[in-house]
């Protein structure tokens, strides 16, 4: 016969002793004995774990997409470089189109007539340049040009200014770049073989 105390109860009737019958295997009688709770299998604790937290394998997918993010790093990285460098530059000319737009929505006095003149130039420019591809792009401009700075003479004067020098040094440089492809040598080089004619 055993005799349990403890949790095998409601919480009420812990405090009470109960006895508990066993059956013998052998037909011997058992003294009785007191367990505690511990002592029996059903309400021993389980060793504490020595558990810790491990980050779980890569998958197929983690791999495949560590791959192509390897692959495209140049690629975003250049995108990156080029968008940095276009950025300023888009800026500026919706700047630009904002200004132009303000600029069109209140004009200044005779401000369509005079640019239909200049355009009617560059129309003009267009049907007196019939033939060669040149006279197409320096007549109109030339025209338009002309008519412009007719129409706004201290613009025109300015821009002359400031341009002119550099266009005057680029005039220099391709003539130099003329002058030495079309120079022609002296006389043909003397070769210095080892070898000998007798």
């Amino acid at each position: 016969m055993l005799k349990v105390t403890g949790g095998a109860m409601p919480a009420a009737l812990t405090l009470l002793p109960v006895t508990v019958y066993a059956a013998a295997g052998d037909g011997e009688k058992e003294a009785a004995v007191t367990l505690n709770r511990d002592d029996l299998s059903l309400y021993t604790a389980p060793p504490p774990l020595k558990s810790r937290y491990e980050e779980p394998g890569a998958g197929q997918l983690e791999q495949s997409v560590a791959a192509f993010r390897k692959v495209a790093e140049p690629y975003t990285a250049r995108c990156q470089d080029i968008y940095g460098k276009i950025k300023p530059k888009v800026q500026g000319v919706v700047q630009l189109g904002d200004s132009t737009y303000a600029y069109l929505k209140n004009p200044p006095k005779d401000f369509y007539p005079r640019a239909g003149v200049i355009a009617f130039a560059g129309v003009l420019g267009l049907f007196l340049a019939r033939g060669s591809r040149i006279k197409k792009l320096v007549y109109p401009a030339g025209l338009m040009t002309v008519s412009a700075s007719l129409y706004y003479p201290e613009q025109a004067v300015a821009i002359a200014k400031s341009s002119g020098e550099s266009v005057y040094d680029s005039a220099v440089q391709g003539c130099a770049a003329v002058e030495k492809m079309l120079k022609s040598p002296k006389g043909p080089e003397k070769s210095t073989d080892s070898e000998t004619k007798p």
